[in-house]
């Protein structure tokens, strides 16, 4: 059952919702029906290599002067 991102055309928040089946998402703030599902970047957790943890999303980085396509480099 995945969670998606939604934001609400009614009262314009964005809120996470658990969607079991063919469930219609419902805002959490003001209970409207009227929301927009949003595209959300899936992220990862890896071992890194002395066992700690590192993050990783895909797609391009979030540096704004920056051309990687990770942040692990640049510790950000």
């Amino acid at each position: 059952m995945p969670i998606y991102e939604y934001h609400c055309d009614n009262c314009h928040k964005d809120f996470e919702y658990l969607v079991f089946g063919k469930e219609k998402p419902v805002c959490t703030s003001c209970n409207s029906i009227k929301v927009t599902k949003l595209m959300s970047a899936c992220s990862f957790f890896s071992k890194g290599s002395h066992g700690q943890t590192e993050s990783s999303s895909a797609g391009a980085s979030s540096c704004s002067g920056c051309a990687a396509t990770s942040c692990t480099s640049c510790d950000q």
